[in-house]
């Protein structure tokens, strides 16, 4: 399902030159890739912006549902920091979906720390699109 009208995604693609470039991999129903986030992605001194960390949370719930030919747009996401995310991490982020109808996608995601602590959670609903 590549499409090249998205081969400059800030969060996955490999040819887009300030990008994530995350390699995401859907294992038993969980889309899932590892982060490090570098000096360019901080927001305060040595911590790991806020919104770039949402980011990571959108584009694994969109991951998610690309891998399993879902084409949907996101309508909501609700996020929750529990703890800080520091610069030089390796980061787990991981997507699944919860609940799902024909006119609405809901999943959750969540980024884990090198410690096993999850330092953000997510929640999100994304709606049924086409590609035009």
């Amino acid at each position: 399902m590549e499409d090249q009208r998205n081969n400059l995604c800030f969060a996955c693609s490999p040819s887009n030159p300030i990008g994530f470039h995350l390699e995401f991999e859907l294992q038993e129903n969980v889309c899932r890739a590892f982060f490090t986030a570098s000096e360019n992605h901080q927001g305060w001194n040595g911590l790991m912006h806020g919104g770039l960390i949402s980011t990571l949370l959108d584009e694994a719930m969109g991951q998610l549902l690309w891998r399993q030919k879902k084409i949907a747009v996101t309508a909501e996401i609700k996020i929750r920091f529990s703890l800080p995310v520091a610069i030089g991490e390796k980061l787990l982020v991981e997507a699944w979906e919860t609940d799902s109808s024909r006119r609405l996608y809901k999943l959750s995601a969540a980024i884990t720390l090198p410690d096993g602590m999850q330092a953000v959670t997510a929640e999100g609903k994304f709606l049924p699109a086409k590609l035009q």
